[in-house]
């Protein structure tokens, strides 16, 4: 069984544009921010003496993108402290909190702290303890699963008897996921230019270095299947959704989205006008855990409909984040819930 890290909900933003996220579900085709859960952590650095202020182009897509995804609780850290003078420290302060007044996350604890000389780390700690609620967890509902990595484990010269299967690794949404569990991998793999559906038996579940029997919404989670590793490896089946048997929905390469498109690229420093979406415009979404491509058959009162590059499973209500070319880059441009 592979050691997959736990990784907790934090999108790192700083202000000198230095981006990185650590999240584990999709949102944002850019910058994969990816979560699924109501509440989340927003980590800033405050700039050196010679960088611009808070907030940067690239925080102020990440900070919608948390909106898109329906992000209600948030604690923002506002890190590296110590690299600046007390001065400057607390006017990248008041530039944060600027930031979020007016906004959902208007009134959100501010912990500075240096994560190297763990100043304030206690801090930061009551703060989500007290901010963000444990989520409420229903294990009636169906098991659903997002892979965001596909692997194989195994080392050359691994002899037979210590074969292990294909490794997904991912979030579980809902329901609960046992040793022994047959599930099904949609939309499965490409083969002569069709994608064929995956079966697989659970053959461990190990979260981190902790192996366990089960394992239930919450984190990452490494599960190793019975699948040919070939299928798993070098993320070969990421974007996939994992479900009991005949639980999921169908594959679809074709979407309508209830979409709401931006007036401006709030991605760039230019905050440039964008036009309407048009026939024939290839754009780029996130759907559920799946990154895809497509092209725009029609955009007429709030609805667009696309032909997508490759199925997704798309899920009535699922939330979508739109993105398109703007100056050679992929910038978010808009967001939409599946009709």
């Amino acid at each position: 069984m592979c050691k997959i890290p736990v990784i907790g909900p934090t999108l790192i933003l700083a202000p000198d544009s230095v981006i990185s996220s650590t999240t584990p579900s999709a949102i944002s085709p850019g910058y994969g921010i990816k979560d699924n859960r109501s509440a989340t952590t927003l980590t800033l650095t405050p700039p050196s003496p010679a960088n611009e202020p808070c907030p940067q182009p690239q925080t102020r897509e990440h900070f919608t993108a948390l909106e898109i995804m329906g992000v209600k609780k948030l604690v923002i850290v506002q890190n590296k402290v110590d690299v600046v003078s007390k001065e400057k420290a607390l006017e990248n302060y008041k530039e944060i909190k600027q930031m979020i007044a007016g906004t959902w996350a208007e009134g959100s604890p501010i912990i500075p702290v240096s994560a190297l000389r763990e100043i304030n780390i206690s801090a930061l700690i009551k703060a989500l303890v007290e901010t963000i609620p444990v989520p409420q967890r229903d294990f009636t509902k169906p098991f659903q699963m997002y892979v965001i990595r596909s692997f194989d484990i195994n080392k050359p010269g691994t002899t037979p008897d210590e074969f292990h299967g294909g490794v997904l690794g991912g979030s579980i949404l809902t329901g609960l996921l046992k040793l022994g569990d047959e599930v099904e991998i949609l939309p499965g793999v490409k083969s002569n230019g069709k994608y064929t559906p995956l079966t697989a038996s659970v053959r461990g579940l190990k979260s981190d270095s902790i192996e366990l029997t089960e394992a239930d919404p919450g984190g990452l989670i490494g599960v190793e299947t019975d699948l040919d590793p070939s299928l798993a490896k070098a993320d070969n089946l990421v974007g996939s959704v994992v479900g009991m048997i005949g639980t999921l929905p169908q594959p679809t390469s074709e979407v309508s989205i209830e979409a709401h498109v931006f007036q401006r690229v709030i991605g760039t420093k230019e905050m440039a006008t964008l036009g309407p979406l048009k026939p024939g415009e290839q754009i780029v979404l996130a759907i559920g855990p799946a990154i895809v491509s497509g092209v725009v058959k029609s955009f007429k009162s709030g609805q667009l409909d696309v032909k997508l590059n490759r199925p997704v499973v798309a899920t009535t209500g699922g939330r979508v984040a739109i993105a398109r070319k703007v100056f050679e880059k992929w910038r978010l441009t808009g967001y939409g819930t599946l009709k």
